[in-house]
Formats: structure tokens, sequence, C-alpha cells
């Protein structure tokens, strides 16, 4: 084991472990499902700014990217939509999406549907608004996932973006093991890498874990593959080359007194919780 990895894992013990959904679930305390769903207000309450939850659901057509167990889609159902429909690259999550939609009696509002989202199985013109609710990091090709998004939106349709960056303090997504802030600005990817395996032997789901999120390049290194490193300025980056003006666009700082450094070029990468933006076709 690395130096640097055992210095990493001590470090981690002296920090508290932020609440996670799949250590809820390990725990029995809630399903992941339940846990999205529970949280589905949070997913668009900084958008209450530029438009009502009327605008956004009442009798229309939802597809929320990345939907995970469907939780968020189905918070989503119960404001009035139309029909939501869940597209998630992990077939895994089909049964306990449709579980909870069942449970909840939502099951004629909501479709499951295992998509890649640079490659979206509608046609087009055919959605009324997309959520991108902490999916945009996420995605293999944003650029492509964007222009899937405009294609299959109706005129007029809109497409809801948030996303924490990848310098927020944890904007490495590894805080369901790795509790330290900023640990990817203090640690290199080999060493995180290898402490996340060695955390992930002391949960009953760690394989899984480590499968979901770590992969192997050609030259044998392994990386975490569920990410795409995407930051403010990446972000910028690709609505100019696309040429694209948002309707909204808004950086929610860490904390209140932050909001300066949260403006900041360069400190705002670590100091903005959340970017979050809104497209008009």
């Amino acid at each position: 084991m690395r130096t640097s990895t055992k210095i990493l894992l001590g470090l981690n013990k002296c920090f508290k472990a932020p609440v996670h959904p799949l250590n809820l679930q390990n725990d029995g305390v809630m399903s992941y499902a339940m846990w999205q769903y529970t949280k589905g207000a949070e997913t668009i309450k900084f958008y209450l700014d530029f438009c009502t939850e009327e605008d956004m659901f009442k009798g229309k057509t939802i597809v929320d990217i990345g939907c995970g167990a469907g939780g968020k889609s189905l918070y989503y159902a119960s404001r009035g939509a139309k029909e939501v429909i869940g597209v998630e690259i992990l077939e895994k999550y089909r049964d306990e999406a449709e579980s909870l939609a069942a449970e909840l009696s939502l099951s004629d509002k909501f479709r499951f549907v295992c998509a890649d989202a640079a490659a979206l199985p509608f046609a087009d013109g055919s959605i009324d608004t997309i959520i991108m609710n902490d999916a945009m990091e996420h995605v293999a090709n944003p650029e492509a996932v964007i222009d899937e998004c405009l294609r299959v939106l109706k005129t007029g349709g809109r497409l809801f973006v948030n996303f924490p960056p990848i310098n927020h303090p944890f904007g490495a997504h590894l805080s369901d093991l790795i509790y330290i802030p900023w640990v990817h600005l203090f640690f290199s990817e080999a060493t995180l890498v290898e402490g996340y395996k060695e955390l992930a032997k002391e949960v009953p789901d760690g394989e899984d874990r480590i499968a979901f999120r770590i992969s192997e390049r050609e030259d044998g290194s392994e990386y975490f593959s569920y990410i795409n490193h995407m930051s403010i300025k990446r972000f910028n980056r690709i609505l100019k080359d696309k040429g694209i003006i948002p309707a909204y666009l808004r950086h929610i700082p860490l904390r209140g007194f932050l909001k300066p450094l949260a403006k900041l070029p360069v400190f705002k990468e670590m100091f903005v919780k959340m970017v979050v933006c809104v497209f008009e076709k």
C-alpha cells in the first residue's frame, strides 16, 4: 500500500461521515429510491426563482436524466406531471424504481427507460421538460447529451441542469466512504482509487461500488470513470462552443458568507455548491 494511501486512510478517521444514501440503505434506514423521493423538493428548489413548480410539471411530459432508482422522478410525477420518464444507464435500478412507483400509486405516470443519455430513444420535439439533476458531471459525453436534449425537446421546452463542479468539497463523489472535503485536490487519483478500494472492503456492497465507480485504462491504470471532471469553466466553454445562451444561470455558494469567493475566478470552482442552468429551445 502506498504511503500516501495510509495517510489518506488515517486522515479519513478524523472526519465524520456525511449522510449518504448508499449507507442509509445498508443500515436499513431507507431505500435509495425512497431517499431520492424525500429529496425531490431539493432537486428543484434552485429553479423556483426562475419559474414555478406548475410551470415545470403541470400536465407535461418530463424526462429525468440520470434517474437512478427513480425516486426523484416519482416526486416530479407527484407534482402534476402528465408522465415522467426516468432515463438511467443502469438496468439494475428498474425493479426498485417500479416497486416504489407502485407503492406510491404513481405507476400510471412513471416509466423507467434504460438508455444512454447521448442516444435518447425519443422522437424529435416530443418532450416538454428535461431535468438533469446531479447528472451533468457523470455523463461520458456532455456535449452529445446536450445535443440530444435539444433534439427531443419541443419548441419552447426547457432543459433544467444543476450540478456540483468537480472542485466542490465533495465533487469527486467519494463521500460514501471518503469523508475528507476537497480530498481530490490533495491526493492523486491512484491514491484515491487504492484508498476507496480499501474502505470498500468494510461495506457489504463494496464490490458493487467499486465496479460502478472504477474502470481500467488500456495501460492497466485505474481511474474513476463515473465522473467527467465537469468544472464551471468547462461547462461555460461547452455553452459558448454551442452558441447557447441560458435563459437562467446561477452559481450557488457553499455558504452565504462565502458568496464573494464564489464570484472570483479560480476560487469559485472550490466555493460554488451548485451550478444551476435552464435552457429554452
